[in-house]
């Protein structure tokens, strides 16, 4: 009697080491423009590194490009001002090269091909979906020009011109065009 719960208290061990493993995905969310209009998807998955963003678009203009995740799950048009500052838990610096940061939804620019596609995957080292998903939710957001690592607040990545609601508040509607 002792070998079998010895044996099964072992495999529910492993079954539960096994789980952590498991990359864990949302699905895919609707990357809106300035406009409202879908130009593309975003797709983020837990994994061991942190939350890996797999990026989609069409329509972004030609070149290098801001990325950050926003504190608040909103993606109000036209100009994404909803979706709050830069997610920074820590209340850390901006920037992947400033000495004081970064924040933690800083991420590497993305580059939009001369026919202005983004296909890119990020990482957004030590997250996690849950902690994406708080009271306010979160929000992608594609900047106009590229982030330079170090200026405060933002990088001097110019406007927000497109935007992914990656985890909504329950309580309010996490898109609308005005």
């Amino acid at each position: 009697m002792r070998r079998s719960i010895a044996i099964t208290l072992a495999a529910t061990s492993l079954a539960g080491c096994a789980a952590v493993d498991v990359p864990v995905a949302a699905p895919p969310v609707a990357l809106i423009n300035s406009t409202g209009q879908s130009i593309g998807t975003v797709v983020a998955a837990q994994t061991s590194g942190g939350v890996t963003l797999k990026m989609n678009a069409s329509g972004v203009a030609h070149g290098l490009h801001g990325v950050h995740v926003h504190a608040v799950g909103r993606c109000d048009t036209p100009g994404f001002e909803s979706a709050g500052p830069h997610w920074n838990p820590a209340d850390m610096k901006h920037g992947l090269n400033n000495p004081q940061g970064p924040h933690a939804g800083d991420l590497p620019n993305v580059t939009a091909s001369s026919s202005g596609i983004v296909n890119e995957t990020v990482v957004l080292a030590g997250s996690s979906l849950a902690g994406l998903a708080d009271a306010d939710g979160s929000a992608v957001v594609i900047h106009a020009t590229a982030d330079d690592y170090v200026t405060d607040p933002s990088g001097n990545s110019g406007g927000r011109i497109a935007c992914a609601i990656l985890a909504p508040p329950a309580s309010r509607p996490s898109v609308s065009a005005n």
